[in-house]
């Protein structure tokens, strides 16, 4: 059996085309199938059909779609590259494709920083079996792929095939060296590539580390320490670390919780193969609190995007989620205004304690 995938792959012609020449020959599909599966006959129709046009297209053009699975080989014969390893860099197109594989990774390392990340990115352990990664062949391609206008190209693998996921850039920072273990187990320093999607199934990646689509857990809450620092990913570009203004604030606030006779909680988010967390639940009101350490609207708008996604996913959950903000003083109105237009609770310090303003 071919698929329009595979024939776009050998005919260099859009899978639209061949679908729309698929049906005006042979009607459209049974209802509940959702992809053609052609036998030789039709397969060859379409041959037929593309074959000129295919002879007559120069250069090479994409012609994959998201989902779609094919075999690794077909990809090499349309395209070239590499077909060993899990950069490739074809010489007939500029895309940079990318293969990520959980099982065969693990055996070499890969699987240390590799996945979904909370933010949803996408960590990608460069290539490199033994030794340090060096920024040479498939890692300088990769690197260097936004700076040269290549799209990457993430796949995920099954044994002899391949599932397109989609086009993805790099993120910033485009990369990061951190310690993985070689094929032999020893330390080396690693690349871990952070790829951004640009237009992507994000969930063929959740499903392909099977990890739950949606799921919460609670656990008790502790208040930080305020002399510590950074303990998750910057969410505003240069503010790496998490201050201890906002740590004591998160702390007066679980206290006050506490002194008002709720739970201060934490809440666990699972969603697209990441987990993400709020800085506290409160469990009788269903309070999902993110703190920011300045009421200026650059923290503000990121919390505003933070809180309703961790309130949204934790309805989904079925827990009861009603998204709070809190800072350590108020913002100028307007943003007060959005917030009460969002449905989202502002909690700010005051001399004796904290103000609920709806």
């Amino acid at each position: 059996m071919s698929t329009p995938a595979q024939l776009s792959l050998e005919l260099n012609t859009d899978q639209r085309r061949i679908r729309e020449f698929l049906r005006e020959r042979y009607g459209t599909l049974p209802e509940g199938v959702t992809r053609w599966e052609l036998d030789d006959r039709q397969a060859d129709a379409v041959r037929a059909r593309f074959a000129h046009t295919a002879q007559s297209i120069d250069p090479k053009r994409w012609t994959l779609e998201i989902g779609d699975t094919v075999r690794r080989r077909e990809i090499h014969s349309a395209y070239g590259g590499q077909e060993q390893g899990g950069i490739i860099t074809p010489k007939s197109i500029p895309d940079v494709l990318v293969v990520t594989s959980p099982e065969s990774g693990a055996r070499h390392g890969y699987d240390t920083h590799e996945g979904l990340q909370a933010d949803g990115s996408f960590l990608y352990t460069g290539e490199g079996q033994r030794g340090p990664q060096v920024f040479a062949r498939g890692n300088a391609a990769l690197r260097d792929a936004a700076r040269n206008d290549r799209p990457i190209r993430l796949f995920t693998k099954q044994g002899t095939y391949v599932t397109y996921v989609g086009e993805f850039t790099t993120g910033e920072p485009a990369f990061s060296i951190e310690t993985i273990p070689d094929s032999d187990g020893n330390p080396r320093d690693g690349i871990i590539f952070k790829l951004v999607p640009v237009q992507a199934d994000i969930e063929a990646l959740e499903l392909s580390i099977e990890i739950p689509a949606a799921s919460a857990q609670t656990t008790s809450w502790t208040p930080p320490e305020s002399s510590s620092y950074i303990v998750r990913a910057p969410l505003i570009p240069g503010d790496r670390d998490v201050s201890r203004i906002e740590f004591e604030l998160q702390k007066d606030f679980g206290r006050w919780i506490k002194d008002r006779g709720e739970t201060p909680q934490r809440l666990r988010l699972n969603s697209a193969g990441a987990v993400i967390e709020p800085d506290l639940y409160v469990q009788e009101s269903g309070w999902v609190v993110e703190a920011k350490k300045s009421p200026a609207r650059e923290y503000v708008r990121t919390a505003i995007g933070q809180v309703l996604d961790y309130a949204r996913l934790a309805r989904e959950s079925g827990r009861p989620a009603v998204p709070v903000i809190l800072l350590p003083s108020r913002p100028v109105t307007h943003l007060e205004a959005l917030l009460s237009e969002l449905g989202i609770l502002l909690a700010v310090r005051e001399s004796e304690g904290f103000s609920i303003i709806k």
